[in-house]
């Protein structure tokens, strides 16, 4: 065998038994890193709540520094807002909120000290400080902070120590407290409406179907307040605008909410806002909303008789019907139909002209 290829021999075998000193170094390093990164998340606090103990969660208080405190609590099979005001909660925001106490879990540990808490927002003063409960037992006491690059920054309750969160959704736990309350009102079927009332300083709407087709009345209200007779015919009644009604009302919700303090002028809704009756086929029910003055803008103040007492906000795109006048109900005019009259009125102007001429 020449020489040459002895070498070149020599020189694959070294190649190859270099190859598998790197391998072996390499799957080495990959298992200590595995090891330690192993170790590491075995050092974590755990913080989430178990599928099994989620559905036996009774209580959560959000403290969030930049609004109100909010404490929510199960009663019997409902949640209710019961800081900072009494009311029913808004079930599928809290059930967002408990589907997400599953997935949360600490991933990496920034500092094991308290030192940094100011930097990264983990202070009393401005976390976002989650608290479940279970019974009396606690489920979860978790102090969420500043999120950056590296992550969601958390802390513990009752141990020093900085870590990244994983699973956190912000915009679960930092809700306006409006926001965790039941904003429905009315929820039906317009197609099931089958006669609808709105009363207001104007006077009295009464509209009845039959047959798939809508029909008004119209009582005018005097100065002195008094309701005159209905009118016999209404001849530029347009029925669309009955079921624009119905569509603004059949999932009437809330933007906002108002307390016994608010100037609501609901005592006197008929003067201050309108009163709209709805009455539902088969006897299904019947839904009389109370509106009342000017809460914020062009907002109006809002109640639902026979309800819980809740003092609602409207948004003026609900609330204006209530304060509707009769052509609100009426057929709007065509533009064509506008210009056809100028244009007759133009002609018939040109032969007076004409006339005078002659």
């Amino acid at each position: 065998m020449k020489t040459e290829h002895r070498i070149y021999i020599a020189l694959a075998v070294l190649a190859l038994l270099g190859l598998g000193v790197y391998f072996t170094q390499k799957k080495q390093k990959d298992e200590l890193a595995a090891h330690s990164a192993t170790a590491a998340t075995a050092d974590l606090p755990k913080v989430g709540v178990s599928k099994e103990d989620v559905e036996k969660v009774t209580k959560i208080s959000i403290k969030n520094a930049d609004k109100s405190d909010v404490t929510l609590e199960k009663k019997g099979d409902t949640w209710e807002v019961t800081k900072p005001v009494n009311a029913k909660a808004n079930a599928a925001n809290v059930r967002s909120l408990l589907d997400n106490l599953k997935e949360l879990k600490l991933k990496e540990v920034i500092d094991r000290t308290s030192g940094t808490y100011p930097q990264y927002e983990l202070t009393d003063e401005k976390a976002v400080h989650v608290v479940a409960y279970k019974g009396e037992e606690k489920a979860l006491d978790l102090y969420l902070g500043k999120s950056g690059s590296r992550g969601q920054m958390a802390r513990v309750d009752g141990q020093d120590g900085v870590y990244v969160a994983g699973g956190y959704s912000s915009y679960l736990y930092t809700r306006e407290p409006k926001n965790w309350r039941e904003t429905s009102i009315l929820k039906f079927e317009d197609e099931n409406a089958i006669q609808v009332s709105v009363e207001n300083k104007n006077g009295l709407f009464s509209f009845s179907k039959n047959d798939d087709k809508w029909a008004g009345t119209f009582a005018q209200r005097d100065k002195g307040g008094k309701l005159g007779a209905a009118s016999a015919k209404w001849e530029k009644f347009d029925e669309a605008k009955v079921k624009d009604l119905l569509r603004a009302y059949k999932n009437l919700g809330a933007e906002d909410f108002g307390d016994e303090k608010s100037d609501t002028g609901l005592d006197a809704a008929a003067s201050n806002g309108g009163i709209i009756t709805i009455k539902l086929k088969d006897n299904a029910g019947d839904f009389t909303v109370k509106v009342g003055k000017i809460a914020k803008g062009s907002s109006r103040y809002a109640t639902k008789e026979g309800g819980d007492g809740t003092i609602y906000v409207l948004s003026s795109w609900s609330a204006d019907w209530a304060l509707a006048e009769p052509k609100r109900f009426e057929k709007t005019e065509k533009k064509d139909d506008k210009k056809g009259e100028d244009a007759h009125e133009d002609e018939a102007a040109g032969h007076m002209g004409l006339d005078d001429a002659e």
